[in-house]
């Protein structure tokens, strides 16, 4: 068990928000695609201020802090493209802050969220597990409004060979 581990795997899942929102219009990041569903504008929300919340005070206080408002992550709207990049980046840039306090000899405390007990590496592998998921839906949202013009993320359909000889592929920037 180790920090870094979480470091590069949340690293990774960020890299893969960013490159499939960086191929999108401002309005295809705020379409709803159905009833009652979010457009990727909310789910970006909804990870910054789940972020924000877990994050800030991480070891010290309830990661669901009083001030959050949850249910208004979810609010659809038109949202400007800077508000969705300041929610995505004030997320992560707390995470991040925190994440590299911590030493492999933290995973075994105890932190709390919405007043459950956890030791560290299983917040953390619950914090990683619900961004992953989230990510997901953006990539997916992502590739369904750019169509034909998305840019894979990762190994192309046919192109397994070819990755298998320089796997360091899919860490390139999108072009």
């Amino acid at each position: 068990m180790y920090i870094k581990d979480f470091v590069d795997e949340f690293e990774r899942y960020r890299a893969l928000g960013e490159k499939a929102m960086s191929q999108l219009s401002d309005q295809d990041i705020n379409h709803v695609p159905v009833a009652d569903g979010n457009s990727i504008a909310m789910i970006v929300r909804h990870i910054g201020g789940n972020l924000v919340s877990r994050y800030t005070d991480f070891l010290t206080t309830d990661g669901e802090k009083p001030w959050r408002n949850r249910d208004g992550e979810f609010e659809e709207g038109s949202y400007a493209r800077t508000a969705v990049d300041e929610a995505w980046t004030t997320g992560w840039t707390v995470l991040e802050r925190e994440l590299v306090r911590l030493t492999d000899e933290d995973l075994t405390r105890t932190v709390t969220i919405r007043t459950g007990h956890l030791t560290v590496h299983e917040a953390l592998c619950r914090s990683l597990a619900h961004t992953a998921m989230h990510v997901g839906q953006i990539v997916l949202l992502a590739k369904v409004a750019a169509g034909n013009r998305w840019k894979t993320l990762s190994i192309a359909k046919g192109q397994s060979a070819q990755y298998n000889r320089d796997p360091n592929l899919e860490k390139r920037p999108v072009r």
